[in-house]
């Protein structure tokens, strides 16, 4: 069973999300099938972030669900996306902010 290191970056979150995808026998060529659960996962951290608002409501044997675990069940799934896409998160992020940095945002 693989290690995470201490102060990681986002190449070792990917090598490591990877390799226990490996380990553990999960979905590590179906790109669209992938993209489903993480489909899924959005889901479950926007019930989770509703059902944490105070203005949210919550129904009889419904549990409040827990942010952190949810929002880290999509990092997994968006480091596996990227991972079969062949695609370096940390330099797409870089790419991408470059872009951004160019645009006028607007505020409506």
């Amino acid at each position: 069973m693989q290690e995470l290191r201490s102060s990681p970056t986002l190449s070792d979150f990917q090598r490591y999300v990877m390799e226990m995808k490996q380990e553990r026998g999960f979905n590590t060529t179906d790109k669209f099938y992938e993209c489903c659960l993480l489909a899924e996962e959005c889901g479950e951290l926007i019930s989770a972030v509703r059902k944490n608002n105070k203005k949210g409501s919550v129904g009889s044997g419904s549990q409040i669900g827990n942010v952190a675990e949810e929002l880290a069940d999509v990092f997994i799934y968006i480091c596996s996306l990227a991972n079969m896409h062949g695609i370096d998160l940390e330099q797409a992020f870089r790419n991408k902010e470059e872009i951004n940095k160019t645009r006028t945002w607007e505020r409506l």
